[in-house]
């Protein structure tokens, strides 16, 4: 009986196999480089294929590797298949143009190779959103190693009107060009960037008469991440300017856009031109793993990890540590414990390294159960707890509503002699006014400040949210007078608050206006509570007003914000204005989840049928006959 490592590499070869033979019938001269865009993921893909076919000398050596860690519910022994390629192409090794070899790191979603490559079966999880978001969101538990590679973008307060002109300029220009219309054509080759070669849109761009600069080429990436054709096509043009070269931000921007996109490959032809010019920094690589760690590619992640080595860079724990962090962020918890097992000999257990897992189980995946086999774990281990280990367990026991487990942990820590910091002193607020201890929450702030603990805007929240949930209006309003007393401003999480309990559309204007003032602006989660408010309330136009206000911001440019919609006018009987956003939604690539396709096909089906009466008619009077 064949391992089912063999067999999944043999169905790798079968869709290879399946690929060559649709490209060739769609289009015979596939191999032909002409002036159009071509995606440099499909040609490696296909090229890739190829290779793999052609290669008549591949052999295959399969080995055992019986591990006995203990992995908690999911221990057991894990085997590894390892992957011998006696010739390969330099294809293969496209974009690294080198080997990579991945020492004993694995997972239970991947087999990984120790040879010249990696053989992966990737498996796409669900994602488990685990607890309301809305239900801890006054909880921090920030880890600094968490920093995002959002595109930056030229802070209002410093723009001058010339800068704003030439920024509407080049997007004018680029609207003109759209993603679907009249797009620039490249030329690809495995060895070399895209280069633009469309007169058209070259020589609009070049109608502008603007001055290229780092911040004005940051500033329109920024506004054009929703596309990354559009914002590939400026980023190349851009680069030919006379007078202008890009440096690590506008390539960061860039890199980001396409990996957020999947374009890994195009991305990964970005950082060999940087390293060309010898200004690939860790935080390039970086961006990558985190993009496939948001996409659940572990093994790219991980190979990008091995890859400081190849560009020159330390890899140590604390580079370790930014993997974990990066694999947790987006919900790969169960792959980062295997991994922090499997390497123990070559980066040893310490307290940050287990409590990044720990915090990925309480604050991430928001499983009570998982927490606790883990911090059970972290006993038995000898880890030694720290603050930042009770902050995570006590806050996933207040998201569970257990609030004597948390009480009983907060008194554990003072026996310890462990103090408690302000995240640890904002989790207990939190539990005992969502537990409907509004008084002892409140005396347990003035103990924080007695400490010296300086109360910050979450804790504030701490206390605000749960008053807001129990329609305690006086009460949460009263508390956010003292926290504009204190000198705090409030944030996204203050807003979000009151935004639940208003009751009109005159009342959520006025608030947004106010926190406006306060220096406090929605962002996209702020954007979409409102659209579900106002689809309730049956209030299209307002619902109108704020997709369009997301459109100008780039932050309706994923599924969630999609279906939200779709979904809303559903609720409100306007199925055609939602079938026309689902269209919308297809043409950007955005996947529909299951019931969203579900309504639409449904709604579809009943459509045509009622357009097709005689047709229907005449399906019912011959399934009569039949019976």
């Amino acid at each position: 009986m064949c391992s089912p490592a063999i067999l999944d590499f043999l169905c790798f070869m079968h869709e290879s196999i399946e690929t060559i033979s649709v490209e060739l019938s769609q289009d015979p001269d596939v191999f032909r480089l002409e002036p159009r865009l071509v995606s440099a993921e499909k040609m490696w893909k296909f090229r890739r294929g190829c290779s793999l076919l052609l290669n008549n000398s591949l052999v295959l050596g399969l080995s055992t590797n019986l591990n006995s860690s203990y992995f908690g519910r999911t221990q057991g022994t894990r085997s590894i298949v390892n992957i011998s390629l006696n010739r390969i192409t330099e294809n293969l090794r496209y974009p690294f143009y080198y080997s990579c070899q991945i020492p004993v790191l694995y997972s239970t979603s991947l087999v990984y190779s120790t040879a010249d490559t990696i053989v992966t079966k990737l498996t796409s999880p669900d994602v488990h959103d685990g607890p309301d978001a809305s239900d801890c969101e006054c909880i921090e538990h920030d880890d600094s190693s968490w920093d995002d590679d959002e595109i930056e973008s030229k802070q209002p307060g410093v723009r001058n009107e010339k800068f704003n002109d030439d920024v509407a300029v080049i997007l004018g220009s680029l609207r003109s060009i759209g993603s679907k219309g009249n797009l620039p054509e490249f030329e690809h080759s495995a060895s070399e960037m895209p280069v633009i070669s469309g007169a058209d849109v070259t020589n609009k761009l070049n109608q502008c008469g603007v001055n290229v600069t780092s911040e004005l080429v940051v500033e329109v990436l920024s506004r054009t991440r929703n596309d990354w054709e559009v914002a590939f096509t400026f980023f190349l043009w851009a680069g030919k300017h006379t007078g202008y070269a890009p440096m690590v931000r506008e390539y960061h921007s860039m890199i980001s856009i396409l990996a957020k996109r999947r374009k890994f490959d195009t991305a990964w032809s970005l950082i060999d031109e940087m390293r060309q010019r010898g200004i690939v920094n860790p935080n390039t690589l970086l961006i990558m793993i985190r993009r496939y760690c948001a996409v659940h590619d572990i093994a790219s992640a991980i190979n990008t990890f091995h890859a400081f080595k190849r560009f020159n860079f330390h890899l140590g724990i604390e580079e370790f540590h930014k993997l974990l962090s990066a694999l947790t962020r987006y919900k790969n918890v169960q792959d980062a414990e295997h991994l922090l097992f499997s390497n123990q000999n070559t980066y040893p257990f310490n307290t940050k390294s287990f409590n990044i897992i720990l915090n990925g189980w309480c604050n991430v995946i928001g499983s009570p159960r998982e927490a606790n086999r883990f911090w059970r774990l972290m006993i038995d281990q000898g880890i030694k707890l720290d603050v930042v280990s009770y902050s995570s367990i006590i806050s996933s026991c207040t998201k569970s509503n257990r609030l004597k487990e948390v009480l009983r942990l907060f008194e554990k820590m003072k026996e310890m002699n462990i103090d408690p910091d302000r995240k640890v002193y904002n989790a207990v607020i939190h539990a005992l006014a969502k537990g409907g201890h509004a008084k002892e929450a409140f005396n347990l702030l003035r103990t924080m400040q007695d400490k010296g603990i300086t109360p910050n805007a979450a804790t504030y929240n701490s206390l605000i949210k749960p008053l807001c949930k129990a329609r305690k209006r006086d009460e949460a309003r009263s508390l956010f007078g003292e926290m504009l007393n204190q000198g705090l401003r409030p944030n996204i999480r203050t807003l979000h608050a009151f935004l639940h309990i208003q009751r009109t559309e005159e009342e959520v204007f006025r608030l947004l206006d106010k926190m406006k003032e306060l220096g406090c602006h929605p962002n996209k989660d702020t954007y979409l509570l409102l659209i579900r408010k106002f689809c309730r309330w049956q209030q299209l136009d307002n619902v109108f007003k704020l997709w369009n206000e997301m459109a100008e911001n780039g932050w309706n440019d994923d599924e969630a914000s999609y279906i939200t919609l779709i979904h809303g006018l559903f609720l409100n009987g306007n199925l055609e204005e939602a079938h026309k956003i689902y269209s919308e939604m297809k043409e950007k690539s955005l996947l529909p989840d299951a019931k969203t396709n579900e309504l639409i096909q449904t709604w579809l089906s009943n459509k045509q049928m009622a357009e097709s009466p005689t047709t229907s008619e005449s399906g019912l009077l011959d399934t009569g006959r039949v019976s």
